[in-house]
């Protein structure tokens, strides 16, 4: 790595440091102010939105509006409406024990944020952490990922034309750049990516104790109870996985199936696939293609390694893989044991609670987990018995649509969470004051400590 590339990394940082210490981030007013050019930058940009994605990996106009462009522009509108309501302090009653006093929690920006973006949702997520860190008073670097130029290309033309570069920035680079990135002593990590990168992340963050946030994915499980409306949940389940074919990091993973509706169900799955992407499937203008070839050979090996029971086609020179299922494929075979990240969806059946508790529990942590039952009781005992970052009962995805609930991962999934006000509450660090009155001092706390003692026995209840 060059030192070349290590000292203008440093320059940069340096600089948006000063920015931020001479105090031009600290007004409330001013984050508005930038945050309404964003949304006019971002909303004059619709087309050219549209065309980036669809150049780097063929995704549908009508995905890139919903799931990149518009949900951009709402966490924008919802951030700018609640701004000052957010960063408020809060009054918090006092403790007799500092009688007599006053106590709040202010709002303060960490600092400098460097966040890396991932390459299957480039615009969304990308803009999404910068808009709150943003609007918590930070200065940001955005390193977005190499696999989606196009899109690259975008977030650091609207960047460079709503902000100052010592205010925030994009920085393109590969590997190398994100790893000399990670070098550099920053107050905030976050990062949207793989476990296994995220745990580079985690160790480079450490040297300097950064906190983080840590949005990663994981086996995500689709549970389909005998008492399921089999047509909508197949409707429902075949919308969620194939979106973006398949490179979404909360789509259900793999599907278990009670054994007394497997047949009706996958019969049903195929006809919705049919339906949705036609006969002639490759040429849908409504199914996106893989990222890049390593993406493809990876999802190539686990359709050549499985037993296909539909679908299993794919074109290398266009990167195009076929909405897929497979049949029940061992749980130590190589698509059980990694993300899978694309258009193929193991089905895996069960015949009771213990044998569905058998296949869950190789699965620890997940960022999301369905459940699809007309059973309320099932669907309550599932969601309270294991451990997940976010999911939803009848249905997929759809708990990332409200900007209220907070979404992240647990344990392996990751680490933090975001969307709304949580971004702000993400990137804000609260500090605690008390203020104490001087017209009276008790003097129990001092030594010497005589009867000290006695005093304390009477006051424990208020500790």
């Amino acid at each position: 790595m060059s030192k070349l590339l290590n000292d203008k990394l440093e320059t940069y940082l340096r600089s948006q440091r000063l920015y931020f210490r001479n105090g031009n981030t600290s007004s409330i007013e001013f984050r508005i102010e930038v945050l309404k050019e964003l949304y006019n930058a971002i909303s004059s940009r619709k087309d050219t939105v549209v065309k980036a994605l669809e150049a780097d990996f063929h995704k549908p106009e009508f995905e890139t509006l919903a799931t990149e462009f518009y949900i951009t522009l709402g966490e924008l509108k919802h951030t700018i409406k609640h701004l000052k309501s957010w960063s408020t302090s809060i009054k918090v009653r006092p403790s007799v024990l500092n009688f007599p006093s006053s106590a709040r929690i202010y709002k303060e920006p960490f600092g400098q944020v460097l966040i890396i973006a991932p390459w299957n949702y480039p615009f969304y997520l990308s803009m999404v952490p910068l808009i709150g860190a943003i609007a918590a008073g930070n200065t940001v670097i955005l390193k977005p990922s190499e696999y989606a130029p196009n899109s690259a290309a975008i977030l650091e033309e609207i960047l460079n034309e709503v902000f100052t570069v010592d205010h925030a920035r994009v920085i393109n680079g590969d590997a190398d750049v994100a790893k000399a990135l990670l070098d550099l002593s920053w107050s905030y990590i976050f990062f949207t990516g793989s476990p296994a990168t995220g745990k580079l992340v985690y160790q480079a963050a450490a040297r300097n104790l950064t906190p983080v946030t840590l949005e990663l994915g994981g086996k995500n499980p689709c549970v389909i109870h005998h008492t399921a409306n089999i047509k909508l949940s197949a409707k429902r389940i075949v919308w969620g996985k194939f979106i973006n074919a398949g490179q979404t990091c909360v789509a259900p993973d793999f599907l278990v199936l009670h054994r007394d509706i497997k047949a009706s169900f996958i019969d049903a799955v195929k006809e919705e696939i049919t339906r949705v992407y036609g006969t002639d499937i490759k040429n849908s203008p409504d199914l996106a293609r893989i990222i890049n070839q390593k993406h493809f050979k990876r999802l190539q090996r686990y359709i050549e390694e499985s037993q296909v029971l539909f679908g299993g086609e794919y074109d290398e020179q266009e990167l195009y893989i076929s909405p897929t299922l497979l049949e029940y494929p061992p749980l130590q075979s190589t698509v059980m044991q990694e993300e899978i990240f694309g258009p193929l969806l193991p089905v895996l059946t069960y015949n009771d609670e213990t044998s569905l508790g058998n296949i869950l529990r190789n699965y620890e942590n997940p960022l999301a987990f369905y459940v699809f039952s007309r059973d309320q009781e099932f669907s309550k005992k599932l969601i309270q018995k294991y451990s997940f970052g976010g999911g939803a009962i009848n249905d997929v995805i759809i708990h990332l649509a409200n900007k209220r609930l907070p979404f992240g991962g647990v344990g392996k999934s990751g680490l933090g969470a975001y969307h709304g006000k949580h971004t702000f509450d993400t990137f804000t660090h609260k500090k605690p004051v008390v203020t104490r009155g001087n017209w009276l001092d008790i003097p129990l706390r001092y030594a010497p400590y005589k009867n000290g003692t006695k005093w304390l026995e009477r006051l424990k209840n208020y500790f």
